[in-house]
């Protein structure tokens, strides 16, 4: 038997009265406001806030021998990413083609 994929499915819990879906459904003129903030618990900075006080750790590593600085876009590659190297420095593949 064939079966027809684009037709609606109706089951016993799709029954469900109107009353029953706008008691489901906020009200839109109501003046609350659901402030979920789970995904920034630290809060969020404005623009142009003073982060002068605020010290950060970062690490640098050098150069690694297997690694170079491509003169054009300045991103650190893999040396099998070099495609040639210039009066200016090497460039990578991507900046070559």
């Amino acid at each position: 038997m064939a079966t027809d994929y684009d037709a609606p499915r109706k089951t016993d819990e799709d029954s469900e009265s109107i009353e029953a879906l706008k008691e489901r459904v906020p009200d839109k003129l109501s003046g609350s406001v659901d402030v979920d903030d789970a995904d920034n618990p630290s809060g969020f900075e404005l623009p142009g806030a003073d982060l002068s006080d605020i010290e950060l750790d970062v690490v640098v590593l050098p150069p690694q021998e297997d690694e170079f600085t491509c003169a054009n876009c300045f991103l650190v590659k893999h040396r099998s990413q070099l495609d040639h190297e210039e009066s200016g420095g090497f460039i990578c593949r991507e900046c070559a083609a």
